[in-house]
C-alpha cells in the first residue's frame, strides 16, 4: 500500500505528459531537479494510480484534482504544526512585564529566554537540515514537535529562571529543525507552479499562531489575571495540538519509503558552491530576522507600554496587527510571486520597509498604526519571497542542508540581537519612568535592518533579472 502524501501534482502532470509523448514526463522531472531514478518512480507510481482509459481529458482532470486534494491536505497539517510552534515561541513577549514585576527578571534575563532558544541552533540546526535530507520531512517533523512539547512544558512548570531557560533551550532545539522540515515538506508536496503560494499559506497560518499569542492577554484575560504561569500552560496545550497534527502527517507519509527525496552525501565543500545569490540571501536572512524576531517577539510589547504609554492589552493588540496582516498578505504575496515570476524586486521592497518602520517608531511621534502597518507588510512580503527563492536557488538534494545553514546564521543573529538589545536597555535604564532609555535599542535595530536592505539590493543586482528568477 502506498503512502498518502506520495501522490503529488507534479507526478500527476508527469504521467499525463508521458501519455502524449513517451519519456516526456521523465524529461520534465529531471529538468526540475529530480534525479532520473526518483523521476522514474514518480512517473511509475502516478501511472498505476491514474492509468489512462476512456476519456483522457476527464481522466486527467480527475487525476490532477485528486493530487491537489492530497497535496493541500498535507499542507494543512503542516500549517497546524506551525501554528502551535509559532504560538509557543511568541508566548514570552506578552508576559515580559509580568515576569519583571512578579519574578523580578531583568530585561537581560527576559531577552535570554528567547536568545537561548537560538543559541544551540547555531550548530544543531545544520545537523537538523542533514537529518531532513536523510530521513524525510514527515519523520523529522514528528520528532521535533515532541521535543517542542517537552520544552514548552518545562518552561511553564519550572519555578526558577534556570528551569525556564532550560525549557526554552529544549524548545529551540526542536523548533528550528521543525521549521526546516516543514519548509522542505511543503517543497516536496507542492509543485513549483504553486510553491510560493503554498509557503505563503503555511507561513500565514504560523503567523496566526503568533497573532493569537499577542492577543492572548485579551483572549485569555482570566489566565493572565492569575499571573505569569497560566499563559504558559496555554502554550503547552498549543504545542500538544501541533504534535497531534504532526502525528497524522507522519502517519500518511510513513508507508511511502519509495517516495522520499534522494539526498547527496554531505560534503563541506558543497557549501562553497551554492552561488553568490544564495549567500546574499543568507545574509539578508540573518539581518532581517535578527531585527524582526528580537524586537517583535521579545521587546516590542514592553516598548509600546513604556515608550508609548499603552496598556498591556493595547500593546499586545498593536503588536498583533503585524501578524494579523500577514495571515492574509503572506499567501497573497506568494500568489503574486508565482504569478509574475519576480522575486528580487519584491524582496528588496519588503526589506526596505523594515528600517523605515523602526525609524518611525523610534524617531517620530506618528501614530503607531503607521509603523506597525509597514512592519506588517514587510513581514508578509519578505518571508513569502525568501523561502521559495531559496528553493529555486538550491538543488532539491541539498535543500535541507542549505535551509539548515540559513537557520544557523539566522539563530546567531537572533540570539545576538536579543542579548545586545537587553544589554542596551539595562545599560540605558530603559523603564516606564525613563522611556528615552530605549533609544539605543532602536538605533541598533535600525542599523541592522539597514544592512539587510543593502543585501537585498545586491541580490537584486546579481540575480534579479527575469530570466534568472523564472524556474
Amino acid at each position: 500500500m502506498s503512502g498518502v502524501w506520495e501522490f503529488d501534482p507534479a507526478a500527476a502532470e508527469l504521467v499525463w505528459s508521458s501519455v502524449i509523448q513517451p519519456n516526456a514526463g521523465l524529461k520534465k522531472a529531471v529538468a526540475r531537479g529530480r534525479s532520473p531514478s526518483t523521476a522514474r518512480r514518480a512517473v511509475s507510481r502516478s501511472s498505476r494510480r491514474c492509468a489512462p482509459s476512456g476519456n483522457h481529458r476527464e481522466q486527467r482532470t480527475t487525476c490532477y484534482t485528486l493530487a491537489m486534494v492530497v497535496a493541500w491536505s498535507a499542507l494543512a497539517l503542516i500549517s497546524v504544526v506551525l501554528f502551535g510552534n509559532y504560538y509557543v515561541y511568541d508566548s514570552i513577549g506578552p508576559i515580559a512585564d509580568l515576569l519583571q514585576r512578579q519574578r523580578g527578571f531583568s530585561d537581560t534575563e527576559i531577552g535570554m529566554l528567547n536568545a537561548i532558544y537560538s543559541i544551540p541552533n547555531i550548530i544543531l540546526v545544520l545537523i537538523g537540515g542533514l537529518l531532513v535530507d536523510r530521513f524525510g520531512a514527515a519523520r523529522v517533523t514528528l520528532w521535533t514537535t515532541a521535543i517542542c512539547l517537552l520544552g514548552a512544558a518545562l518552561t511553564a512548570w519550572s519555578p526558577t529562571f534556570v528551569g525556564m531557560a532550560a525549557g526554552r533551550l529544549l524548545f529551540g532545539i526542536g523548533a528550528e529543525t521543525l521549521n526546516i522540515s516543514c519548509t522542505t515538506g511543503v517543497a516536496d508536496s507542492i509543485g513549483a507552479r504553486h510553491l510560493a503560494l503554498a509557503m505563503g499559506v503555511t507561513l500565514g497560518t504560523g503567523r496566526l499562531g503568533s497573532y493569537s499569542a499577542d492577543m492572548s492577554p485579551e483572549f485569555f484575560a482570566q489566565a493572565y489575571a492569575q499571573g505569569w504561569q497560566a499563559p504558559l500552560v496555554i502554550a503547552v496545550i498549543m504545542a500538544a495540538v501541533s504534535l497531534a497534527a504532526a502525528l497524522v502527517y507522519w502517519g500518511g507519509d510513513r508507508q511511502a519509503p519509495a517516495a522520499k527525496r534522494e539526498s547527496e552525501p554531505f560534503v563541506l565543500g558543497h557549501l562553497l558552491h551554492l552561488g553568490k545569490a544564495y549567500w546574499l540571501l543568507l545574509l539578508l536572512c540573518v539581518f532581517y530576522y535578527a531585527v524582526i524576531l528580537a524586537f517583535r517577539s521579545t521587546f516590542s510589547i514592553k516598548y509600546f507600554q513604556h515608550a508609548h504609554g499603552l496598556s498591556l492589552a493595547a500593546a499586545g493588540t498593536m503588536n498583533s496587527y503585524v501578524f494579523l496582516a500577514s495571515i492574509v498578505a503572506t499567501p497573497a504575496f506568494g500568489w503574486l510571486c508565482d504569478r509574475i515570476g519576480r522575486y528580487a524586486p519584491l524582496l528588496a521592497f519588503g526589506a526596505f520597509l523594515l528600517p523605515v518602520s523602526i525609524a518611525i517608531m523610534g524617531a517620530t511621534n506618528w501614530n503607531l498604526w503607521i509603523a506597525t502597518a509597514l512592519l506588517g507588510v514587510s513581514f508578509s512580503l519578505v518571508p513569502a519571497v525568501m523561502w521559495p527563492l531559496a528553493a529555486k536557488l538550491v538543488a532539491a538534494s541539498r535543500l535541507g542542508t542549505a535551509l539548515g545553514l540559513m537557520f544557523v546564521v539566522q539563530n546567531i543573529g537572533v540570539a545576538g540581537a536579543n542579548l545586545v538589545a537587553g544589554w542596551l536597555n539595562d545599560g540605558a535604564g530603559a523603564t516606564a519612568l525613563h522611556p528615552a532609555g530605549y533609544q539605543p535599542m532602536m538605533l541598533f535595530f535600525g542599523g541592522i535592518s539597514g544592512l539587510g536592505f543593502g543585501c537585498a539590493l545586491l541580490l537584486w543586482r546579481s540575480a534579479g533579472r527575469r530570466e534568472q528568477e523564472v524556474g
